[in-house]
């Protein structure tokens, strides 16, 4: 992987589909028409264009139709059964098996693609279930060939025009330096697809080579771009400047295609699909250096695995040098994930659970440092972490729990506003003001074992400190003097370890449960049919092969995000909120760039899970 590069910025692009072999954007010319073959709409790829000589198609696409093809422009052949057409520059074209009858245009190269008229395809004898101005519909051939003619036998004839009519031999003339004949491969790059998008500053190139069949490939990367040998594919030779500013480069060797890719210092992923068998080499430029770029692999800290699967990205870390931990902006506010992982000193966050875009209020549980911030709706997955960085997945339901002498009372509530009716708690935070008329507000130091302080009316609780608000006729039982013995616990009401738990977010719903998908939403109280279910970009928080794991997929439905996290190995998983505020941030970058389909920046949130250096960690381990 070569580093991102810097370009200047430009405008906005445009997808770039196309027939020809170098991706020249040639559907918006006029006379264009979309091609069927059988009845079935092809790609708008495959579709006709207007070049000099009239409406034509690109030799490539005719394989499709069942026209045995040799794709070179000093050498044109087309056999549709017994009948034959060549063209050389030097002869024009030759008939073969019959007579045209009429004069056919020369074909054309076009933004490095050879095409050949309709009128010569009419010649062939190819049959047209309909011929419309809004449509050219060709009949299925029986077949599709898939071999390469070989070179024209008669190259050294005089040509016969479009007679059929074969000429007589002339003298050679006195000897001249031939071109050697291009080898022929039984595979072909049939097409090469180029697009660019935009994402704010980040540019995202995409180049599709299609072949005709399976090619292996290897990759050698130079300073400035890299090249793809693909062994045993024929291809047209030819050179093209994309939209980027890149240039792509087609050669024919004696051992396959040869595509060369300058990208200026992008940094190029390349990876193969098949059905139909295509390379892909997907380039990110980072065009703008005071926007955060995405991730770079090859600068990531030590003890920190990406991996990128497709659409699904993991961040993985080493727990002898990092541990989880939940961070929240103050009360009421919000921050960017990068911002939250700075401000512990972390190198890796990801976005927590759902809040309230207008009050930036979490809507579920929120605990931090052993106390609860936020309330749990007492039914939804939640993730927990240990003193000593362990991960916890379950359903607790904690509350706050009051004891003293021969008492023990459950909090209702973890809330500022006061309630007459309720036993309510709220963590300090210098600012915020709790209780009212008529109410006493008890303040506790956590971890002591007495009232701090019994205050009457609206009070302000230093930061840290916990308080509780009651009307003391409906709770007699509770102090209402300082100094008077008082335990404040969290009771997480769950087995499985949680009693150790010290932080913890509720967000779901849970993915992966021990390797396998486990998303239950009624369970959990998820409207499958509101846009919380809706198909958009994923974020999750889990487990891989004993490491905390980051998971962001670039889109999908909750139902996708579960499949590929329990593909890729995930043993437990849980989903934090996704789409706009889905975020997966590493130090030096973001990976929910996602590939190329979603942008750097995402909402602020209240709150995040970040991955901090363990205190603990051995000298050589924190390396």
């Amino acid at each position: 992987m070569t580093a991102p590069r810097l370009r200047p910025a430009r405008r906005t692009p445009t997808l770039i589909l196309s027939a020809a072999l170098l991706g020249s954007a040639l559907l918006g010319l006029a006379g264009a028409r979309p091609v069927a073959i059988g009845g079935v709409l092809q790609s708008a790829s495959v579709g006709t264009v207007t070049l000099p000589g009239g409406e034509m198609l690109p030799v490539w696409t005719l394989p499709r139709l069942g026209v045995t093809v040799r794709n070179d422009p000093s050498d044109l052949r087309l056999l549709l059964g017994t009948r034959e057409l060549r063209y050389a520059p030097a002869t024009g074209w030759r008939a073969v098996g019959f007579t045209p009858g009429v004069k056919l245009p020369v074909p054309q190269l076009s933004g490095g693609s050879l095409f050949v008229p309709l009128a010569a395809l009419n010649a062939l004898g190819l049959s047209v279930l309909a011929d419309t101005p809004a449509l050219l519909d060709f009949a299925a051939p029986a077949s599709v060939p898939a071999a390469t003619l070989p070179p024209s036998p008669d190259l050294a004839q005089t040509p016969g025009g479009a007679s059929g009519t074969t000429p007589a031999p002339v003298p050679a003339p006195s000897p001249l330096p031939q071109p050697q004949p291009q080898p022929t491969f039984a595979v072909n790059l049939d097409t090469v697809r180029v697009s660019r998008t935009l994402h704010r500053t980040v540019e995202v190139q995409r180049v599709v080579l299609e072949l005709s069949g399976a090619a292996q490939s290897s990759v050698t990367r130079l300073q400035n771009g890299l090249t793809v040998t693909l062994s045993g594919v024929s291809v047209t030779p030819g050179t093209q400047t994309l939209e980027s500013g890149d240039t792509l480069t087609l050669t024919q060797t004696p051992q396959g295609a040869s595509v060369g890719l300058t990208t200026g210092g992008g940094r190029s992923e390349i990876f193969t699909l098949n059905n139909p068998e295509r390379l892909v080499i997907d380039t990110t430029t980072y065009l703008d250096s005071s926007v955060p770029p995405p991730v770079d692999p090859d600068a990531l800290p030590d003890g920190v695995t990406y991996r990128p699967l497709g659409n699904l990205h993991l961040l993985s870390f080493d727990p002898a040098v990092y541990q989880p931990r939940v961070v929240s902006a103050p009360t009421g506010q919000a921050s960017g994930v990068a911002d939250l992982v700075r401000r512990v000193g972390g190198v890796a966050g990801v976005n927590g659970g759902y809040f309230d875009p207008g009050t930036h209020l979490p809507v579920d549980l929120v605990a931090t440092g052993g106390l609860m911030t936020a309330p749990s709706l007492e039914k939804r997955a939640t993730l927990g972490f240990t003193a000593q960085g362990d991960t916890l997945f379950g359903y607790p339901r904690p509350r706050y729990v009051l004891s003293g002498a021969g008492f023990s009372v459950t909090v209702n509530s973890v809330r500022a506003k006061a309630d007459p009716t309720l036993l309510t708690a709220f963590v300090g935070d210098g600012r915020t003001r709790v209780g009212a008329d008529r109410l006493t507000t008890l303040l506790v130091t956590p971890g002591a074992a007495a009232v701090g302080s019994a205050l009457t009316g609206v009070v302000t609780p230093p930061a840290g400190t916990l308080a509780f608000t009651f009307d003391p006729a409906r709770f007699p039982q509770l102090p209402r003097t300082a100094g008077t013995p008082l335990n404040a616990t969290l009771n997480w009401r769950a087995d499985d370890g949680w009693d150790a738990a010290t932080d913890a977010l509720s967000a779901g719903p849970l993915l992966v449960q021990g390797g396998r998908v486990a998303l239950d939403p009624a369970r959990e109280g998820f409207n499958t049919a509101a846009s919380i279910w809706r198909p958009t970009r994923q974020v999750a928080f889990g487990t891989l092969a004993g490491q905390p794991t980051i998971a962001f997929l670039t889109h999908g439905s909750p139902e996708a995000f579960a499949a590929a996290l329990a593909r890729a190995g995930v043993r437990d998983a849980v989903r934090l909120d996704s789409g706009s505020s889905a975020t997966a941030f590493v130090t030096g970058g973001y990976a929910n760039l996602g590939g190329y389909l979603n942008t750097v920046w995402s909402r602020p949130v209240p709150n995040a899970i970040v991955l901090v250096p363990r205190a603990d960690a051995s000298p050589a381990a924190r390396r």
